[in-house]
């Protein structure tokens, strides 16, 4: 893997952004083993609340169907901000590379235990499938946005879209890569890899 330039730091989130990260990983610790102790469609959010030590209302306000406690994640609007940060010089493969990278670092130990079980369920689940597709569009509209911005184009344009469409299909074959070959822990370098493959014009 050719080597990459060592990102600055990116700024961690302030205080309230902390306390909503915290209680959404608390709601997902308490889903995921209730999942694995009794299987997704068995499990009511009622009962996630209850071992989360919130109130139904509260998972619903964070997650508002339990496909979303599977999917939901606090990095859009993180990976938004921190491209916006990015100078603008740098190519939008780059900018994205230094911050999908740099934001995994600061949250994967927090996440690493709860990946395996989250995919294994997006695996199983038709409907965790249907509604991945639908956050992962979400999260090409969020990109083509902040990258239109940056180059200057609109949203819809489309070298915009289709590199928009290459950086997910890559983060998503990457994550899979890693669940597959049981190797959740590669999950940055198996990332980075990705965008080496998309900064080199996608050679084979």
């Amino acid at each position: 893997m050719a080597p990459h330039t060592t990102s600055a730091p990116q700024p961690k989130p302030g205080l309230r952004e902390r306390k909503k990260i915290q209680t959404r990983q608390a709601i997902q610790r308490a889903a995921y083993r209730l999942f694995a102790e009794q299987g997704y469609d068995a499990t009511p959010v009622d009962q996630i609340a209850e071992a989360a030590e919130v109130s139904p209302s509260t998972v619903l306000r964070y997650f508002p169907t339990k496909e979303d406690i599977v999917l939901t994640d606090e990095y859009d609007a993180l990976i938004a901000d921190a491209i916006r940060d990015r100078p603008l010089d740098e190519p939008p493969i780059t900018a994205l590379r230094h911050v999908t990278v740099g934001l995994l670092e600061q949250f994967a130990g927090k996440e690493r235990d709860a990946t395996p079980a989250r995919l294994a369920l997006v695996r199983q689940s038709p409907a965790l499938r249907a509604r991945m597709g639908e956050g992962l569009a979400r999260t090409g509209v969020m990109l083509g946005g902040v990258l239109a911005e940056r180059s200057g184009r609109a949203p819809d344009d489309f070298e915009v879209r289709v590199v928009v469409g290459a950086v997910i299909g890559a983060l998503q074959e990457a994550v899979f890569h890693c669940f597959d070959h049981q190797r959740v822990e590669d999950m940055e370098e198996t990332i980075d890899r990705a965008f080496d493959v998309l900064a080199r014009g996608l050679p084979l």
